[in-house]
């Protein structure tokens, strides 16, 4: 009997928490597709199709207006991370990717890039206040969005890029494994950089 009461309350929370963390921000422009919430890290997912297109001078626009091209970054291991305020995964990864610029200051740069829509773009400021974030925030472009997402609405998704451009590992979703994978990565990167 304390079985079955432990299984059946065993399976609400579980319940109760996957619906929890798909949710989305119903105060993100209504027009704007919603990025949907990844609740289990995925790095299985192949780079998407390059259909003719250069990722060379997709990139990203920063607070102060500024433009930032993915081409700035050759030579050094690039990490782009899509996310928005209110995704509980992100919010759970940014102090990895705290952890990482720090770490790897010279080696490493770490790029935030919002697609939390409209209404979330004035959230950022607090945001990074509150997660001392300690690397660059930015808006993608959206052909940028639309190559390296290719698709898959769910978010965070974390890219590392090796000193020459070339891809190492996507990351959809941040788990308790994730961190790890993504140190890996980033090892990896900066292992092919001395080749």
């Amino acid at each position: 009997m304390k079985t079955d009461r432990f299984v059946l309350s065993l399976l609400v929370f579980t319940t109760v928490v996957f619906i929890g963390c798909n949710g989305t921000d119903t105060t993100k422009n209504a027009n704007a597709p919603a990025p949907v919430i990844s609740t289990q890290p995925n790095t299985s997912l192949p780079m998407p199709p390059v259909n003719g297109k250069s990722i060379e001078q997709m990139g990203w626009s920063l607070a102060d207006g500024s433009r930032n091209a993915f081409s700035e970054f050759k030579g050094k291991v690039l990490i782009l991370d899509f996310y928005a305020t209110w995704c509980e995964p992100c919010r759970i990864s940014i102090p990895h990717l705290v952890d990482l610029q720090t770490r790897y200051q010279n080696e490493v740069r770490v790029i935030g890039l919002n697609v939390g829509g409209e209404a979330d773009v004035p959230k950022v400021p607090a945001f990074a206040q509150e997660f001392k974030i300690n690397y660059a925030l930015g808006l993608p472009d959206e052909d940028l969005v639309d190559f390296l997402m290719a698709g898959q609405d769910a978010i965070p998704q974390t890219f590392v890029f090796d000193t020459k451009g070339q891809l190492v590992r996507r990351f959809v979703g941040f788990g308790d494994a994730t961190g790890p994978q993504i140190d890996t990565a980033v090892e990896f990167a900066l292992r092919t950089a001395a080749d």
